[in-house]
């Protein structure tokens, strides 16, 4: 029965660990301004317009 009592708490830590990593990474998310957002999505754009397309297999 105390096996049970572990896998529980296990559980219960893996689930808290999640919350942990999904909080950090909307702050870090919401950190970036509108401009700063724009200026990378460009950036993107233009590295994927540069690289040529593979054939369809």
């Amino acid at each position: 029965m105390r096996w049970w009592k572990m896998l529980g708490l296990a559980a219960f830590l893996g689930v808290a660990a999640t919350g942990v990593v999904i909080a950090r990474d909307e702050r870090r998310r919401r950190a970036y301004t509108p401009e700063e957002i724009r200026s990378r999505l460009h950036t993107r754009l233009a590295e994927a317009e540069s690289q040529p397309a593979d054939p369809p297999a």
